[in-house]
């Protein structure tokens, strides 16, 4: 009998001992250890709002997001208090050297320079943060990983990514823009004009030319994906925007089940056309060329297994990673620079009218070719001036795994670091007193000319892991511009509404209505 009350005692000290220790890190991490890392910055010369238990400045954060989004803006107006209404009220009040809470982490945002050189290049101190209960959604393959495992999947993916493949893929990009301006011009056939919504023409051209540049002939099957892929998107949104409780992602709630289906039915997609395509080279129908990226990404695989062994290369999960990871960025950030160069272009008529010039000098009326695109230089100027102007990416984050001494300033371990690549893009101290206005000339002799050697310039962020699909990127914008101009002129249609939204990337809330005329 005393020997079960012993045990009874011994199990109930262990379970109190489990709950005092679920308690005392319950306590530490929503209150002790928030109000501990607040004290460090502030001694660092930081300034922001004062920790509020939970929360931070969520609720604050929301409640502005929904005011700011509820209505447009003029033309003229700056849009940044609508895209980043938080980020930028705190800049406004505590400077730029501030802080902000996602609920219990502190959130320090860089703006300098010399300091974003820093973390760019030292990207290895700096890893991108696991915070949140979906990190999948937005990260994953090269995305989301680091140290070995970053440097081995971008080194076997650079290949697909070269000048050599990317002219071999610049056919299918130029079958899908013709598919849309033909469509143009059927619906501008009996006036030789039309109103459309830019902003669906833009979004369906990416994608398809994104499915045939990725996937060749299944170019059709790798269109259903982004369907999933928007929708599982959209619910990793909502999740930002809520306080993350550890665990949260567990529980069986319909959110969670629709999110994990989606991700289940994307991976099933994936993996049933990296195998279709494993097989068509095996049979030698794909073996003799590689004129579609995973085409490219596969025999880059199989090289490095052959010449380095199985260990080295990617297995089907991390080529399944990044497929999605590239289909997620490509998509997202060229359908925005598409569509905000047409704005852009609409409301600068002059500028328009020298890039077509431009156009017609280097190919009149036939079809652009790779050397032709490389060598535009106004089309080149508009393109970094609306980047600049309006980021696809309008920020990006990291974190501290230690503490970190930077030149001007050391960081605890645990705090988020925030890269507000809009407001670098929009600050004055940076850019000039004409930082609002749009003028390509500001890049007539480059992107450093243009920032004066510093590091303003982030549309495709920097330092060793610049985005590996930042040529991809912009030759298909060259060539979107190009097929473009040589068939239409564009203006704004007097329906058109301006309201530039922070969803995946910055696109336009109301779509963007334009009046196009055959030229």
């Amino acid at each position: 009998m005393m020997e079960i009350i012993t045990v009874r005692k011994v199990f109930l000290i262990g379970f109190l001992i489990l709950i005092l220790n679920w308690v005392w890190r319950a306590v530490n991490w929503v209150w002790l250890r928030p109000k501990r890392l607040e004290k460090y910055l502030k001694k660092q010369g930081f300034s922001g709002n004062s920790y509020r238990i939970l929360m931070g400045d969520m609720r604050e954060s929301n409640q502005m997001d929904q005011v700011a989004h509820s209505l447009p803006l003029p033309l003229t107006a700056d849009f940044l208090p609508r895209m980043m209404p938080f980020f930028h009220h705190t800049v406004q009040k505590h400077g730029k050297k501030c802080f902000t809470w996602y609920g219990p982490y502190p959130n320090v945002i860089v703006m300098d320079p010399e300091t974003l050189r820093e973390i760019m290049s030292r990207h290895e101190l700096f890893p991108k943060p696991k915070i949140g209960s979906h990190n999948h959604v937005f990260l994953s393959g090269l995305l989301n990983h680091e140290g070995p495992k970053w440097s081995k999947h971008r080194s076997i993916l650079n290949p697909a990514f070269r000048i050599d493949n990317l002219k071999s893929i610049l056919p299918a990009f130029n079958s899908s823009c013709k598919d849309m301006l033909e469509e143009w011009e059927k619906l501008a056939s009996a006036k030789g004009t039309v109103e459309l919504d830019a902003w669906t023409y833009c979004h369906d051209l990416t994608r398809n030319m994104l499915a045939r540049a990725s996937f060749g002939d299944s170019y059709k099957d790798g269109i259903k994906i982004f369907e999933i892929q928007q929708e599982q998107i959209d619910l990793g949104l909502q999740a930002i925007r809520s306080v993350y409780i550890p665990g949260s992602k567990f529980l069986p709630t319909k959110f969670n089940k629709r999110l994990r289906e989606t991700e289940r039915d994307m991976r099933a997609m994936f993996k049933a056309m990296i195998e279709t395509k494993e097989k068509e080279i095996k049979s030698g129908r794909g073996s003799d060329k590689n004129s579609d990226l995973l085409c490219s990404m596969l025999a880059s695989n199989t090289k490095q297994i052959k010449e380095e062994g199985p260990d080295t290369g990617l297995s089907l999960d991390d080529l399944i990673d990044d497929c999605k990871a590239f289909y997620l960025a490509g998509q997202n950030v060229t359908s925005s620079l598409f569509v905000w160069t047409l704005v852009a272009l609409s409301q600068h008529q002059d500028w328009q009218n020298k890039a077509r010039h431009e156009i017609s000098q280097a190919f009149g009326d036939n079809e652009p070719d790779f050397d032709g695109l490389s060598h535009l230089k106004v089309v080149t100027m508009i393109l970094h001036e609306v980047l600049r102007l309006y980021s696809p990416a309008y920020f990006t984050c990291r974190i501290t795994k230690q503490e970190v001494k930077l030149e001007r300033f050391t960081l605890p371990e645990g705090v988020v670091i925030t890269i507000p690549m809009l407001l670098v893009h929009h600050d004055p101290d940076l850019w000039g007193d004409d930082v609002k206005l749009f003028k390509p000339e500001r890049f007539v002799n480059g992107v450093a000319s243009a920032t004066k050697g510093r590091l303003a310039f982030l549309p495709f962020s920097a330092g060793p892991r610049t985005c590996i699909g930042q040529n991809f990127s912009m030759l298909q914008a060259k060539l979107f511009v190009a097929t473009v101009l040589q068939r239409f002129s564009v203006e704004l249609s007097p329906s058109y509404t301006h309201a530039p939204f922070p969803a995946a990337t910055t696109f336009p809330q109301h779509g963007a209505h334009l009046i196009i005329r055959k030229v």
